[in-house]
C-alpha cells in the first residue's frame, strides 16, 4: 500500500460528490462541463482515481488494462448513498475538510480576521473559522455543520468487507 494519499478525480456528473468527498478530507478534482478526454490526462497526470457512472468512458482501454483506476459508480444512486458507495470501495477514512468550491486546503483563521466577511449573528455563535488556502473562502462550522459531521461520522465508521 502506497504513503502517497489517495486523490480523486470525479467526471460531470458527478459535482455534489466532488463536494462530499472535499466535505471528508479527500483531494477531488471536478469541474463542470469537464471533456472525459480532458478528465482522463488530468488522472493520469495527477496519479487520481476516476469516479464515474459512465459506462463507455469505462470501457478506455487505460481502464480496461488497470493502467488507470475507476470506480464505476452505479446510476441511481442519492448522493449520500453515492458518497458512500465510494467510501467502501476506495475504503475512505475521514480527514481535514477541504474547500467545497475549489478543493484548497482550509487554514484555521481567528475570528478578527474574518471578521469583515462572516454574517455578524454568525460571529457572535460560531466558534471555529476557516479560509481557503486557495481561494480565500471562508469557512465556519455553522447551523448545516450538524448534518456534515454525522455524514463524516458516518463514513468514518463504515465497515469494510475486504481488504483494498
Amino acid at each position: 500500500m502506497s504513503d502517497t494519499p489517495l486523490r480523486l478525480a470525479c467526471d460531470a456528473m458527478c459535482g455534489g460528490l466532488a463536494r462530499w468527498l472535499r466535505l471528508i478530507g479527500y483531494d477531488t478534482f471536478y469541474r463542470e462541463g469537464v471533456a472525459d478526454q480532458e478528465l482522463i490526462d488530468i488522472a493520469r497526470t495527477q496519479n487520481r482515481v476516476v469516479i464515474t457512472s459512465d459506462g463507455k468512458l469505462l470501457e478506455r482501454r487505460l481502464f480496461t488494462t488497470g493502467r488507470l483506476q475507476a470506480v464505476d459508480l452505479p446510476r441511481g444512486l442519492k448522493l449520500l448513498e453515492q458518497v458512500e458507495y465510494v467510501a467502501r470501495a476506495l475504503h475512505l477514512t475521514v480527514g481535514t475538510a477541504r474547500c467545497t468550491r475549489c478543493n484548497g486546503e482550509l487554514v484555521p483563521v481567528s475570528r478578527a480576521e474574518v471578521g469583515d466577511e462572516v454574517p455578524a449573528r454568525s460571529l457572535i455563535w460560531a466558534k471555529k473559522f476557516f479560509r481557503c488556502a486557495d481561494c480565500g473562502h471562508v469557512f465556519w462550522e455553522g447551523t448545516h455543520w450538524r448534518h456534515i459531521a454525522a455524514v463524516r461520522e458516518r463514513i468514518a465508521n463504515l465497515q469494510w468487507d475486504e481488504p483494498r
